[in-house]
């Protein structure tokens, strides 16, 4: 085996090369005054490295940047960086067991210093940190040493050989902080640092000028960004909260607001809203995909945090694989694609749906069997023994706090598989908790996903770029949030299996495509077909709206939504 026959997709240009608009747009920066955002999760965050949810993560991309980005197609594209690092350009050894960065020449932040070497360097030490709660610690997964080489240029050695070398900062989620700025936030005091985590000074196209948790943000344009006459826009204003259906009557029927994300609404809902002319629908797939966590670990409000966080309280009943599969087997998903996506949403049994060559084969899930889970059940010593339409077993019922955000497709989804669950003897009740708390990730509220206070919860996400290798390293035995790591971690349901680590391990120095793709189909089968620990339900496509005035937008489902802010302009009527 040759492990430098990588590569993990395409690499684009190696310098960032601007997008070029149809009617010759140009000007200077700020020309076209204000643009409106409006995300219904409202940002709690603007540190990314400090939550892992998508609203924190895409509202922090206006302003913090990573050496490279992930374009629409997938490709690897420069953007901090001089070059995408290679094994044919030398920037990756040809062992594979290092990558080496250089900072384009004149990069800096928006108070007007360099980037150096020494801002990377600290980012890693800063995620890296044991005491820290990293939110994207899986993107340092196997580093070894980060080391400054000059000014410019950083080289990251990994433990062993790395075919997939693209996880320290590549992409939206793994972006550079400023050293001086956040140099007395590492480990532990890294949640106490509210100035600097409200307000990164950054590299981006826009700069904070004021942040209120949970409410709107205010920016403008970063003075020393590196393209000249972008961004387009002076001022933009990223308005958070209320619901997905507020959110597109903004866009697309009042003309309040310019671009609206996640339209997370049913089919006829949303061509509804177009009908008002004032924007439309943007769609396109990729890797998200709405799931149930189930909960191996015993969420009791009558045990001390650090024991609900773990497995050395085991759930009462959720630990028994039989009735996770039972769970599973009664959900028709494609009733549910019906009812909340249509066109924009397809059932799947994968926890990674794309792309193709790391999609498994795995169908058994698509066909709703209410029947054979009750058998399952039966099998397996769950009945209703007091007559009350609720099976338990040795004392223990089976009623089910199933918890997900508000969205009007969600209590849907979840009325639903609530009837579906009652029908073959699961008790459930329902709860839905603010969007902008449930993905916030603050570690004084019990309300968050990372957290899981409840049996079973319900959201979607996805990884940057095409590659799932760090994606899937978050179920890794020890990535769980607790509260020593400030309740961050990426591994929300507790699972943890040594030979699922052992294979991560196999996955990390494997270079042959082929058997990459072989091997991260093991891994998602693990957590979903072998096992139910995860219950995907459907490979969502992303869908956002934009007004018709709005030019230069790229639905982007590889990176962060907002990937090219820059290259936003506004149409002339």
């Amino acid at each position: 085996m040759k492990l430098r026959t990588l590569l993990m997709g395409a690499i684009a240009s190696t310098a960032f090369a601007p997008m070029v608009m149809a009617d010759g747009h140009e000007g200077e920066r700020g020309r076209d005054g204000e643009v409106k955002i409006i995300y219904w999760q409202a940002p709690s965050i603007l540190n990314p490295y400090l939550s892992g949810g998508t609203k924190d993560l895409e509202s922090a991309s206006l302003v913090l940047e990573p050496m490279g980005r992930y374009d629409e197609t997938g490709a690897l594209v420069a953007y901090l960086a001089e070059e995408i690092p290679t094994v044919e350009n030398g920037g990756v050894s040809e062992d594979l067991t290092s990558i080496t960065w250089k900072i384009a020449e004149g990069m800096e932040w928006s108070d007007g210093t360099p980037v150096t070497s020494a801002d990377l360097v600290f980012t890693a030490e800063y995620c890296m940190h044991p005491e820290g709660g990293c939110a994207q610690g899986a993107k340092f997964d196997g580093v070894s040493n980060v080391e400054a080489l000059d000014e410019r240029t950083v080289k990251v050695t990994f433990s062993e050989p790395k075919p997939n070398p693209y996880g320290p900062f590549m992409g939206g989620q793994s972006p550079i902080i400023q050293a001086a700025q956040f140099a007395d936030c590492l480990g532990a005091k890294a949640p106490e640092c509210t100035e600097q985590n409200f307000n990164p000074i950054g590299t981006g196209p826009f700069k904070v000028v004021e942040f209120r948790p949970n409410d709107v943000i205010t920016m403008e344009a970063n003075d020393n960004f590196r393209h000249e006459g972008k961004p387009a826009f002076a001022t933009l204003t990223f308005k958070g909260g209320g619901d997905a259906v507020a959110a597109g009557r903004a866009v697309m029927e009042t003309g309040e607001f310019d671009y609206a994300w996640n339209m997370q609404l049913a089919p006829d809902v949303l061509a509804k809203m177009a009908e008002a002319g004032k924007g439309k629908p943007i769609s396109a797939f990729g890797t998200l995909v709405e799931r149930l966590e189930m909960n191996l670990t015993n969420p009791s409000p009558d045990l001390p945090a650090e024991t609900r966080s773990t497995v050395a309280e085991p759930h009462p009943f959720l630990t028994d694989e039989n009735v996770r599969r039972a769970l599973s087997m009664a959900i028709d998903r494609e009733l549910l694609v019906e009812v909340g996506y249509g066109q924009a949403g397809r059932p799947t049994c994968n926890l990674v749906p794309a792309p193709a060559l790391y999609a498994s084969d795995n169908t058994e899930c698509l066909t709703q069997d209410i029947d054979g889970a009750k058998a399952l059940l039966d099998e397996a010593g769950w009945t209703d023994s007091d007559g009350d339409g609720v099976r338990d077993k040795d004392g223990v019922k089976l009623s089910i706090l199933y918890q997900t955000s508000t969205n009007a497709v969600r209590q849907d989804f979840q009325a639903l598989i609530k009837d579906w669950w009652s029908q073959i003897g699961v008790e459930t009740e329902l709860r839905n908790l603010d969007a902008s708390v449930f993905f916030g990730g603050d570690p004084g509220s019990p309300d968050t996903f990372q957290k899981f206070y409840a049996d079973v919860e319900m959201y979607a996400n996805n990884f940057d770029g095409t590659d799932p290798q760090n994606y899937l390293a978050a179920y890794r035995c020890g990535n769980e949030p607790k509260p020593s790591s400030q309740w961050q971690g990426e591994n929300i349901n507790r699972f943890c299996d040594p030979e699922y680590d052992a294979l991560l391990d196999e996955l990390a120095r494997t270079g042959e495509l082929d058997k990459r793709g072989e091997i991260a189909k093991k891994l998602n089968n693990m957590l979903t077909k072998d096992s139910m620990t995860i219950v995907p339900l459907v490979d969502r496509g992303r869908v956002s709206a934009a007004s018709n005035t709005l030019g230069g937008v790229i639905l982007n489902t590889w990176d962060s939504e907002l990937w090219n802010v820059a290259d936003w302009y506004r149409i002339k009527e």
